[in-house]
């Protein structure tokens, strides 16, 4: 059984929980091999009610390339806040993405290289909302079984995948999303693909290769 961490949660048919390192099983609709991806599940089927004085820029800067993403703190406001602290601090410089699942989403912001698990501040309540869905390129929180336990992991979705979404997700919570991706979805799909195996540690959907968060920085709208 891998060693107590915080992660996302889900491997094909079953949410992950750090909680006790237990499982929960459950029914999740994963795609056929080779299944097309519907085009509502991009980028532009956000809701529209942003406007431009509150979008706050960051942009990742990845061994494999750059992602710019937009977040949405007024959507949720303490998530963004409690993000941003951490980019601020360069708590995600030299972190990898640990958990890759292809066609479902790429996973970091809380592990070396080595696979060590870095300390991190109080957790921050979840705000997922029904009306902010975990759409394809969406960032959102990663958590444990416990719906406010999210720190500093996050994950970005490589389709729209429901069963994350409040009034979708099995605890009733679900995970709360806090901004896109605006630039760069070519590289979060490049490091969707890559080569995973189980870790020497007992960790699973690990990178072969180390994809490293070299930095993620604030960044200006242009």
């Amino acid at each position: 059984m891998q060693r107590c961490a915080k992660y996302l949660v889900i491997l094909a048919a079953a949410f992950l929980v750090s909680s006790g390192c237990s499982e929960l099983e459950t029914e999740i609709d994963m795609p056929e091999p080779g299944e097309a991806r519907v085009e509502s599940d991009r980028l532009d089927s956000e809701p529209e009610e942003v406007s431009e004085a509150e979008r706050v820029y960051v942009l990742i800067e990845t061994s494999t390339g750059n992602v710019k993403a937009e977040l949405w703190p007024e959507r949720a406001p303490e998530t963004v806040d409690n993000f941003l602290r951490y980019v601020d601090d360069g708590f995600f410089d030299g972190t990898i993405f640990h958990r890759v699942i292809d066609d479902f989403m790429i996973q970091g912001g809380g592990f070396t290289v080595e696979l060590r698990e870095k300390s991190t501040d109080r957790p921050i309540k979840n705000e997922a909302r029904p009306d902010v869905p975990n759409r394809a390129g969406t960032l959102a929180m990663a958590r444990t079984s416990d719906p406010h336990s999210a720190t500093a992991q996050f994950f970005i979705n490589l389709k729209h995948n429901q069963m994350l979404d409040r009034g979708k997700c099995p605890d009733g919570w679900g995970y709360a999303v806090f901004g896109k991706v605006v630039d760069g979805m070519e590289v979060v799909e490049e490091i969707g693909g890559v080569r995973t195996h189980t870790a020497p540690n007992g960790m699973d959907d690990v990178p072969v290769e180390p994809v490293v968060i070299k930095s993620i920085r604030r960044a200006d709208a242009e």
